[in-house]
């Protein structure tokens, strides 16, 4: 089942750290409930996003992978 998104974020060609600085800048700026798609294709960046929900007490809902990109689903909590 496909989770619906109320934003996304591209940060496709960029390297760790600047995809989670994107994401957490992009996450404050959203309301509680709502789900940010981050778009990625720098291999650290689901690790270094998992991470950072986990401190922050957001939630990593998944990550999929195509063709060595990836999509990363966060909850702000």
């Amino acid at each position: 089942m496909a989770i619906v998104h109320d934003f996304e974020l591209d940060v496709r060609g960029e390297a760790c750290p600047y995809p989670l600085i994107r994401t957490k800048q992009q996450v404050d700026k959203i309301q509680k409930g709502q789900i940010l798609k981050v778009l990625a294709n720098d291999p650290v960046a689901p690790q270094n996003i998992d991470a950072w929900a986990k401190k922050s007490g957001n939630e990593l809902l998944a990550v999929e992978v195509s063709k060595g990109n990836y999509s990363i689903f966060v909850r702000k909590s």
